[in-house]
């Protein structure tokens, strides 16, 4: 009995472990564990059972939470974008543009991945769509399974880095940081770790030119009436763009001295995009011939969902909006696009609307059994015990990140990003701040981090969603009418492997080059305690002492 007295907080810890093993739901378990080991705790007198009566407080707290509505708010947006044709539209058309070079339909669907991942938010919808609609494509043309598997998986995990993602709203609630702060700090890498798995397939179709194949002719379809695919009219299209977005940028610079780089960046693309559309839109009306089939159908379908993710992620960083504000408006803009393109319907919305009230159902029980949880866990001290496991392990602040690390790539292998991010975060986060860690680069360390959860073999989520659309079966393709053989379960694992090793190399690279993430801290005036002076300048006449009249002095 004494020895479960002395070390109740590691017990209760292995015990919610346990039951989350053997899959009972999370938000019961934790709620569960933390009443029981509560009333444990105040049996044997180790807390006083006043301390449950602040369980109210905080659950109401919770539901009281305004940044929390980011995460309905932006679930909405990517949802209806989805669920609106905007997947097919955009790997149909960077299909047809990269995919006469070898890897081309491979970098298009990272490049999916990626805008994907900035508008829906949502790795179920990244991963389900692009499955269906390029995996068929991919092994039509002789793709490597491995390959083929791999690159969407790691394509649809993108949305776990890359802002607006709703992992980066959760951690950041929990660390106690801005959202705004935490998109700044994760946005330089995840693009960094999509263009690394687009160096990755430019290299494998070097090396093996077999794996990777080139789109054939006759599956081109944007071709000019000489036999030229139009990309010089693109280029031309994107210069004329660009200079008029160089010099109104220049402008908003010398009418705005003191703007962050970030600021400049989002007004330079926001320029760009409507310069681009302009044209496009006099060309198409007046029917001027000035752009090729190609460009123009880059420009009406890469530039709406491209201006609406700088235009919301722009405001946010900005300072114009907050996050909420601004997933409220990509929620709107979301669906007028979807009323510009004549596919918004009742039965899209209602499935769009059902699907975020789940998913926000879903995430506000999981932080209300943490929060449970949480309560009893430091009414017995466990803060103290995590602590003291934590800040004496050798090596210091560095030995701390990589035994973080360690355990979250470990865990990973069991528990999803939510569960992380409820269970180890609220634990680990206060040993980082009171280590004098930045919060905000910590928080995108453990995401990208946590990004390998999706990815793990035998229980990576984006691997069960890819092999609930892989065929499993071998069948004849429509078009070429050849057979084409099945995807096993062993070539999606497989394939995930190098993706894997990528995103291990890529939490290097954040430990290695802390100014991947606190790039979000320019232009932001530092302040140095030891230099604050403090003093009052008294309005009093001086006595005959100096020290003046004023009787507190």
């Amino acid at each position: 009995m004494e020895f479960i007295i002395a070390n109740l907080a590691p017990i209760m810890f292995i015990n919610l472990i346990a039951f989350l093993l053997l899959g009972f739901p999370v938000a019961f378990t934790l709620a569960a564990t933390g009443i029981l080991y509560g009333l444990v705790a105040i049996e044997f007198n180790l807390m006083q059972p006043a301390l449950f009566q602040a369980l109210p407080q905080r659950i109401f707290g919770i539901i009281s939470n305004d940044t929390l509505l980011a995460v309905p708010f932006f679930t909405l947006m990517g949802l209806v974008l989805e669920r609106s044709g905007m997947a097919e539209d955009l790997l149909d058309t960077i299909g047809q543009l990269f995919g006469p070079v070898r890897g081309g339909l491979a970098i298009a669907v990272v490049f999916v991945g990626a805008m994907l991942a900035a508008t829906t938010g949502v790795i179920s919808a990244s991963v389900i769509s692009m499955g269906l609609i390029s995996l068929p494509i991919m092994l039509r043309y002789g793709y490597d399974r491995r390959l083929a598997t791999g690159v969407i998986a790691a394509s649809g995990t993108l949305s776990q880095i890359i802002p607006p993602s709703i992992v980066l709203i959760i951690l950041a609630d929990q660390l106690g940081r801005s959202i705004g702060d935490m998109y700044r700090g994760a946005m330089l890498p995840g693009l960094l770790l999509t263009l690394t798995y687009i160096l990755y397939i430019v290299v494998l179709a070097i090396l093996r030119p077999k794996s990777a194949p080139a789109l054939p002719p006759e599956a081109r379809i944007y071709v000019e009436p000489d036999g030229s695919r139009g990309l010089r009219s693109l280029f031309v299209l994107t210069v004329i763009a660009a200079v008029v977005s160089f010099f109104g940028t220049e402008y908003y610079f010398a009418t705005h001295e003191n703007a962050p780089i970030d600021e400049l960046v989002v007004i330079a693309l926001l320029i760009w995009g409507m310069v681009a559309l302009l044209i496009a839109l006099v060309n198409k009306t007046f029917k001027l011939g000035l752009l090729s089939q190609i460009a123009e159908r880059v420009t009406f379908v890469m530039i709406p969902p491209l201006f609406l993710i700088f235009l919301v992620l722009g405001t946010i960083f900005i300072g114009v909006a907050t996050p909420t504000e601004g997933g409220a408006m990509g929620a709107v803009g979301a669906i007028i696009m979807a009323v510009s393109r004549g596919r918004l319907s009742f039965k899209l919305l209602a499935q769009a609307m059902g699907t975020t009230t789940r998913l926000s159902c879903f995430v506000v029980f999981i932080l209300v059994g943490s929060t449970i949880f949480s309560l009893s866990f430091r009414g017995i001290n466990g803060d103290l015990w995590v602590e003291s496991l934590l800040i004496d392990l050798p090596g210091g602040e560095m030995g701390f990140l990589i035994a973080v690390s360690l355990l979250t790539f470990f865990l990973a292998f069991f528990l999803d990003f939510f569960e992380l991010a409820f269970i180890i975060v609220p634990l680990l986060g206060p040993v980082a701040d009171k280590m004098g860690i930045d919060l905000i680069w910590f928080g995108v360390l453990l995401a990208v981090n946590m990004q390998t959860s999706f990815m793990h073999p035998p229980f990576g989520f984006a691997l069960f969603f890819l092999r609930s659309v892989a065929p499993r079966e071998d069948y004849v393709d429509s078009i070429t009418g050849k057979t084409v053989r099945r995807v096993t379960t062993g070539d999606i694992y497989w394939g995930s492997v190098p993706f894997i090793m990528i995103q291990i190399l890529m939490v290097v690279a954040v430990l290695a080059f802390p100014g991947l993430v606190t790039h979000y801290k320019a232009g932001e005036i530092q302040i140095d305690p030891s230099e604050i002076q403090f003093g009052i300048e008294s309005s009093y006449g001086d006595d005959d002492y100096g020290y003046g009249a004023n009787p507190f002095q």
